[in-house]
């Protein structure tokens, strides 16, 4: 399977092993909702949702 070539979505010269925040996307298969759902304006996360987060 062919994908299309992708550009690098990271900073030249930054050093990435480094302690800090960092802010992750994460795409699901036509886009199902396997974390949970979104209700005005909240997330409800269900038990895949709750080991996927990070406090």
């Amino acid at each position: 399977m062919n994908f299309p070539q992708r550009k690098l979505q990271r900073l030249n010269n930054y050093d990435y092993s480094q302690n800090g925040c960092y802010f992750v996307t994460i795409g699901t298969h036509n886009k199902i909702h396997i974390f949970g759902k979104i209700s005005e304006d909240f997330i409800l996360l269900n038990n895949f949702g709750e080991i996927a987060k990070l406090e």
